[in-house]
């Protein structure tokens, strides 16, 4: 039992053990698949070689933590103990023998070692703003912050598909240039939408998509495409829900519909209490179980009241005043739920311009292809256009192989990239 530490422990390179209540047996957790069903090895496995890796350090370790949990369907059906990677096997092997040679008193002592959700969300959320923010504006500098950093992502570089992305055009440099590759390895969508060629089966075309990383049946990683979608028809019923006119009001002006409602679960046909969210850029519909609905205890230095946390799980807005900014300043915003995010988001006034047309224009700043021409652009290409600046562009291929440079500028109305061989600016 020596072995097995807090959610503060120190080590390189740590996994997770896990202790299902209903068997009473012991496992090491590889992962959590698109259901939310937990997948774990036993400690005698040959599989052990494939478990979860994490960076042990706190931050990283918590932000890990959180949204792992936040995955599973049924969290409460298990105890996770935080241990070294090395020593996974042998403590595994030691708390199933403690396990099995104790009363029910005696386990009650297991608390003690358990990784916290309550204290990892109260602690994560003094330092925490923004989410989705800090992932659109970080990203890969160079080859070593992938290997320093990579241990707390849901999947590792060598876990990614590439031979899949290689069929859609991408690679590992052209996602790190536009600051996509570190999302997809957390688990979550590209923060901008990428063209990418898709076949119908007769013919290929570009579409507009955001990838996301994801666990197939089989436990393997495979790449999800979310398209851009025409805006919902609302007079339709959604998963056996009618929308009203508040419903479909509140989703085009905040992506969020802020009620619960009653969703006919596909497969079992049971009526699920859920909250509904529109993604931002592809207009797609996504639907959250209630018991997935995880509000945090203190929101950047605030800690909310029983009322303020109804509030928030009912899916509703609220108000926050005198929160702590990442720079130490005072501010006060509205939050709400999102689902697509599962988690809060801030409202502020960027957020709240509505929908246009099939894709939103207001949020994660407007939005620029990330390919022109055929030619993957560059993060600072995609910054300057923007902010409505010029960006320089070379490496063009012209029909006859040609190559040739010139200069970008993004068109609001027509939504297009501008291309000029001389720098209008420049006289």
């Amino acid at each position: 039992m020596n072995n097995i530490g807090n959610h503060t422990a120190i080590s390189e390179v740590s996994t997770l053990l896990v202790l299902r209540h209903s068997s009473n047996s012991v496992g090491i957790v590889q992962a959590v698949n698109q259901y939310g069903n937990l997948i774990d090895v036993r400690p005698d496995s040959s599989l052990v070689d494939t478990v979860m890796r994490i960076d042990s350090s706190s931050g990283s370790f918590m932000d890990f933590y959180a949204d792992f949990y936040h995955q599973l369907k049924n969290p409460a059906e298990y105890s996770f103990f935080k241990v070294r990677e090395y020593e996974a096997q042998e403590t595994a092997r030691g708390l199933q023998e403690y396990i099995d040679g104790s009363s029910d008193v005696e386990k009650q002592d297991l608390r003690e070692f358990e990784v916290s959700i309550e204290a990892v969300d109260t602690i994560r959320n003094k330092k925490y703003i923004h989410r989705e923010s800090s992932v659109v504006n970080s990203g890969f500098n160079n080859e070593s912050s992938v290997s320093n950093h990579s241990s707390h992502y849901r999947y590792q570089i060598e876990d990614v598909p590439w031979d899949s992305l290689a069929e859609i055009g991408l690679d590992r440099e052209k996602l790190e240039n536009i600051c996509a590759l570190e999302s997809l390895l957390k688990g979550y969508k590209t923060p901008m939408l990428m063209s990418i060629p898709l076949s119908d089966g007769e013919s290929v075309s570009m579409a507009d998509v955001r990838l996301q990383l994801r666990l197939d049946d089989r436990g393997e990683v495979v790449v999800r495409i979310h398209r851009v979608l025409e805006k919902p028809n609302f007079k339709e019923k959604f998963m056996g829900h009618k929308f009203t006119k508040e419903d479909e009001l509140n989703l085009l002006k905040s992506g969020n519909m802020g009620r619960i409602v009653g969703l006919v679960d596909p497969w079992t046909e049971e009526v699920v209490p859920s909250l509904i969210s529109m993604d931002r850029l592809t207009n797609e519909l996504i639907p959250l179980r209630m018991e997935f609905v995880r509000i945090p205890a203190v929101i950047c230095g605030v800690t909310l009241n029983l009322d303020q946390v109804k509030i928030l799980r009912d899916g509703k807005p609220l108000f926050i005043e005198n929160m702590l900014s990442k720079k130490g300043r005072l501010f006060s915003a509205t939050v709400q739920f999102n689902t697509d995010k599962q988690w809060i988001e801030f409202l502020f006034e960027k957020n709240l311009k509505g929908f246009d047309g099939g894709v939103v224009q207001a949020n994660y700043g407007k939005e620029v292809p990330t390919v022109f021409r055929g030619k993957y652009l560059r993060k600072w290409q995609m910054d300057k256009l923007k902010i409505g600046e010029m960006a320089y562009i070379s490496g063009l291929v012209n029909k006859d192989g040609k190559t040739y440079q010139g200069y970008m500028s993004f068109d609001w109305r027509t939504r297009k990239i501008e291309f000029s061989f001389k720098n209008p600016k420049k006289k």
